[in-house]
C-alpha cells in the first residue's frame, strides 16, 4: 500500500496527485487501511483503565458497568468529526485551529494559546505515567530502583520514536494492543476459576441502566476517565493525515468524484474509529470487572499505583505466582503504550503548534523531521525529571486530568465549528449521525462542567 512519506509536511499531503485513489468498497479492503485508531487505542488505555476504572469497579460494584460501555461509545462522534476534517481539508489540528474565526494573539488563534496554557498540567500527567511504568518494572525487578527504571523508560522511548516514522508508531502500538488485550483477558478468564468468578446475574445487574443515588459521583467519574478524551481527539488528525486518508482523497476541487472519494475514505476512517473503540472498551470493561469482583469482595480499594501491587498480590494469592507475572506484564504494556504514543503525539502536536506560533520552522519535510526528533528526546526527559523530583505520580495524573476537563470544552466547540461551518455540503451526514454527534457533545460538556466544578468547589 502506498503511504505518504512521514517526512512530508502534512499541509501539502493532499496536493500530491499520484496518491489520489478511491477508497476500498469491501469490508476486507477497508480493514486493510486501518491504523490511526490503533495508535489512539494504545494512548487511551493507560493509568485511567489500570487504576481509576478498577477502583471505580471496586467502589460501585457491578451496578454502574453500563456507564463504562456507554461512555466508551458515545464520545467517539467527536473523534470522527476531527478525522473527517483532516480528510476534507488535509490540515492537522493546530493548522485548523489557527484558521478558526475569532481573536488572535500575535500569529496564533486564542484557542492555541488556551491549549498551550493547559499543557503544563499535562506535562505532570505524563510524568506520572513515566512513574507508573517505573513502579511496575520495580515491582517485577525490585533490585533496580524505580528512579533508574524511569530513566531507562524515557531513554528507550526516545530512541524508539525520534525518527518519527508513522509506520513504526502504528506497528508498535498494534503489538502493545495485542499484548495488553490478550493478557488482561487471560487475567479475567483465570479469575473465573476462583471463588471470585463473575456470574451471569452480576453482569445482568450491570446492564440494567440503573443508577442508585450513592453511585452518581462514581458514575460521572467513570464517564470522564473512560473512552476517548480531548487529547486523543486532537491527536487523531495527525494520524489520519499521516496514514494517507487526506492524500488519497485529494484537494477539494468541487467535483462529484472528489465528494465520492471523500465519503469513501470517511467510511474507512469511521470504521477505524469504531474498531479502536471496540478495543479500548473491551480492555476498560475487563479492568472494571476485575475491580468489581476481586477487589470489592476483598473489601480493598487502594489508591493510585498501590492498585498495581494490590491486584498483583491478590492474583498471586488466588492463582499462584504465574498469574502475577501475567498481570504485571499486562500492566506494563497498558502503561508503556501510553508513554510510547504520547511521545509520538506530543512531538507532532507541539511541533505543529510551535510552527503556528512562529517559534520554529515547520513548513518543509526536513524542518518537520528535525523538530519531531528534538521533541521526541525532549519530552520524555522532561517527564522523567518531573517524576524524579516530584515523585507523586497519582497527584500528577490527577492534575493533568483536571486540565483535560477544560480541554474537552475546547474540543467540543471546535467540533461544532467543523460540523456546521467547515463541512462541505456534499458531505452532510444522515440525521442519525447528528444525533450521535450531539449526544457526544452533550456528554462531554456535562463531564467537563462537572470536572471543573469539582476543582473549584
Amino acid at each position: 500500500m502506498e503511504t505518504p512519506s512521514p517526512d512530508s509536511p502534512s499541509a501539502t499531503l493532499t496536493s500530491q496527485p499520484s496518491l489520489v485513489k478511491a477508497a476500498p468498497l469491501t469490508l476486507t479492503g477497508r480493514l486493510g487501511h486501518l491504523g490511526p485508531g490503533f495508535i489512539l487505542s494504545a494512548a487511551i488505555v493507560g493509568s485511567g483503565e489500570l487504576i481509576a476504572t478498577t477502583a471505580l469497579g471496586a467502589k460501585a460494584g457491578f451496578t454502574t458497568f453500563w456507564v463504562i460501555l456507554v461512555s466508551c461509545f458515545v464520545k467517539v462522534a467527536l473523534q470522527v468529526e476531527f478525522g473527517k476534517n483532516a480528510i476534507y481539508t488535509g490540515r492537522t489540528t493546530m493548522q485548523t485551529l489557527n484558521r478558526l474565526p475569532g481573536r488572535r494573539l500575535g500569529r496564533a488563534h486564542w484557542s492555541i494559546w488556551l491549549w498551550l496554557s493547559l499543557q503544563g498540567f499535562k506535562l505532570l500527567q505524563v510524568g506520572g505515567i513515566v512513574g507508573g511504568v517505573a513502579l511496575v518494572l520495580h515491582i517485577a525487578f525490585p533490585a533496580v530502583s524505580a528512579g533508574l527504571w524511569a530513566v531507562a523508560s524515557a531513554l528507550v522511548t526516545s530512541l524508539l520514536i525520534y525518527r518519527g516514522h508513522y509506520g513504526w508508531v502504528e506497528k508498535g502500538s498494534l503489538v502493545m494492543i495485542i499484548a495488553f488485550t490478550g493478557l488482561i483477558l487471560v487475567s479475567l478468564f483465570l479469575l473465573q476459576t476462583t471463588p471470585y468468578a463473575i456470574t451471569g446475574s452480576q453482569l445482568a445487574e450491570g446492564l440494567t441502566f440503573s443508577l442508585p443515588p450513592e453511585t452518581v459521583g462514581v458514575a460521572l467519574g467513570a464517564f470522564g476517565i473512560t473512552g476517548v478524551g480531548g487529547d486523543e481527539i486532537m491527536y487523531y488528525n495527525y494520524w489520519c493525515v499521516e496514514k494517507g486518508y487526506a492524500a488519497y482523497t485529494g484537494p477539494n476541487d468541487g467535483t462529484p468524484a472528489w465528494a465520492e472519494r471523500a465519503r469513501g475514505w470517511i467510511r474507512v476512517m469511521t470504521l477505524d474509529a469504531l474498531v479502536s473503540m471496540a478495543i479500548y472498551t473491551i480492555v476498560t470493561a475487563a479492568f472494571y470487572l476485575l475491580g468489581a469482583s476481586l477487589l470489592r469482595q476483598q473489601g480493598e480499594i487502594p489508591e493510585g499505583f498501590a492498585m498495581v501491587e494490590t491486584l498483583s498480590r491478590l492474583f498471586t494469592v488466588t492463582l499462584g505466582p504465574g498469574a502475577k507475572v501475567i498481570f504485571l506484564i499486562g500492566a506494563f504494556f497498558v502503561l508503556y503504550s501510553t508513554l510510547f504514543t504520547a511521545t509520538a503525539s506530543w512531538a507532532r502536536i507541539f511541533g505543529d503548534a510551535f510552527g503556528q506560533l512562529g517559534w520554529v520552522r515547520y513548513e518543509t519535510g526536513p524542518d518537520r523531521s528535525r523538530v519531531l526528533a528534538v521533541l521526541a528526546w525532549a519530552f520524555p526527559a522532561v517527564w522523567c525529571l518531573l517524576y524524579l523530583f516530584i515523585q507523586l505520580p497519582v497527584l500528577m495524573i490527577l492534575l493533568g486530568g483536571a486540565a483535560t476537563s477544560v480541554l474537552l470544552l475546547l474540543v467540543a466547540g471546535v467540533a461544532i465549528d467543523f460540523r456546521y461551518r467547515q463541512l462541505p455540503q456534499t458531505l452532510i451526514p444522515a440525521r442519525g449521525y447528528d444525533l450521535w454527534f450531539w449526544a457526544s457533545v452533550a456528554s462531554i460538556l456535562g463531564v467537563s462542567v462537572y470536572g471543573v466544578w469539582q476543582i473549584v468547589k
